[in-house]
């Protein structure tokens, strides 16, 4: 029998799509995260907006064209939000969140032919109140996906999340130490990723740092995916500065440089407090990328307040923007007190945003003139990949490099802004 999972949205949910896999393959099943025929259909949804649920609706009718008679598993967000959308679309078996590795054994019973698991079955349960530590993930890829963290307590106004994914718990250090631990000489970087990382803890304290210490004693480079501004402090800054293999990158979700809209948003943060988070940062990080998410056209947003942003956005000086145009989400604090712009202000105010983040990531490229590039693919007669700061470098293959350079970490100079990167070149 062949498993196809199909994942959408976040890294948290392909690090459990991933994990699901090597569990079949564990099993003796075919599996797989590339579309094509296939017996039994998992597909992992999102719900963070109203695009990513319909797009996790229509991966049935993908799926269909491949195998019409196939059997449909869905878990995930949108399900998790909505199971009977899914069972509509002729889904045979819908849970959510929680206990997605119970999937691979309905997919036994239905191998065995249990006419009991041939009808359709809404498993969707009760979030939990402690971290899942059931899902192991098989990594193949020289950087590596680590899940510590899940769920999340800030109920940000916009962000329908926490509702589906639950309150936030933590995987245990030794846990992760020893997946780590597990992992292939091959795997030359982690990257800690959950629904919020900033919030992990160790017995209900504050403990990214004391993780991060542990993982640095591994031959391996360290980075966080997205953080918070609360995360940021003086001691954090200098003892991250400490760690040998930490990579100075910083994805410090931003989502709207007004304090007034971030009130709205319920961010907990004014711009002020957010801009001196990020003079911290460079203070023990001179070079460190500093990324960002940005919303445009939050209920309520006046062209003052968009301006704000834009002029705090070039104040800050980030090394590029991930701009999403807001997306109203039905049982959201936002949807039931803020009246939404309309779509032509929000599409415009995109694209300036857009522009602007073309500048910033062409003036960060600039100021760095060397870097340590993880090599991770060859297209295009180029071998690409990101230095410690995530600067994303195009290596011109001379025909002398082969493919010996891929999943190996090399020094490069940094020539010139190429592309949606850097143009580089290796250097002894």
């Amino acid at each position: 029998m062949k498993v196809c999972v199909m994942t959408l949205g976040c890294k948290v949910n392909k690090y459990e799509s991933d994990a699901l896999i090597y569990n079949l393959k564990l099993k003796g099943y075919e599996s797989t995260d590339q579309l094509g025929y296939a017996d039994v259909y998992v597909i992992n949804t999102c719900a963070v907006t109203q695009e990513a649920e319909k797009k996790s609706r229509q991966m049935i009718a993908r799926c269909k064209k491949y195998n019409k008679n196939a059997k449909f598993f869905v878990c995930g967000c949108a399900s998790q939000k909505n199971s009977t959308q899914f069972l509509e679309k002729g889904a045979t078996y819908v849970s959510g969140t929680a206990g997605k590795i119970k999937i691979s054994e309905y997919i036994d019973k239905l191998a065995k032919n249990d006419k009991r698991y041939l009808r359709k079955h809404d498993r969707t349960e009760k979030l939990p109140k402690d971290y899942e530590d059931d899902l192991f993930a098989e990594q193949t890829r020289a950087r590596a996906y680590i899940k510590i963290q899940d769920g999340c307590n800030n109920f940000c106004s916009y962000c329908i999340i926490p509702y589906l994914r639950g309150r936030s718990r933590s995987r245990g250090i030794f846990s992760i130490i020893n997946e780590v631990s597990s992992l292939d000489d091959s795997i030359k970087e982690i990257v800690l990723t959950g629904i919020n990382v900033t919030d992990y803890k160790i017995d209900g304290k504050p403990a990214l740092l004391t993780l991060l210490t542990e993982l640095d004693t591994f031959n391996i480079r360290l980075r966080l995916s997205s953080m918070e501004e609360s995360l940021i402090s003086e001691d954090f800054a200098k003892g991250l500065a400490s760690l040998n293999n930490f990579c100075p990158h910083f994805h410090l979700s931003l989502q709207s440089g007004s304090t007034q809209v971030l009130k709205r948003m319920n961010r907990h943060y004014t711009a002020e407090q957010f801009k001196k988070s990020v003079e911290t940062i460079r203070k023990y990080f001179s070079h460190a990328g500093i990324t960002t998410d940005v919303i445009v056209g939050f209920p309520g947003e006046s062209e003052e307040e968009f301006q704000e942003t834009v002029d705090f956005i070039k104040e800050v000086g980030f090394s590029a923007l991930h701009i999403f145009i807001y997306s109203s989400r039905e049982g959201t604090v936002a949807s039931k007190l803020y009246k939404d712009l309309p779509y032509e202000v929000k599409k415009r105010r995109s694209e300036v945003l857009i522009k602007l983040n073309q500048t910033l990531k062409e003036n960060f490229i600039k100021k760095n003139k060397f870097g340590h590039v993880l090599v991770e693919e060859e297209e295009d007669g180029y071998f690409i990949g990101y230095t410690e700061n995530y600067i994303r470098c195009y290596i011109k293959d001379n025909g002398k490099l082969g493919e010996g350079i891929i999943d190996q970490i090399v020094k490069v100079k940094i020539e010139k802004p190429f592309r949606d990167g850097a143009l580089a070149k290796i250097i002894k």
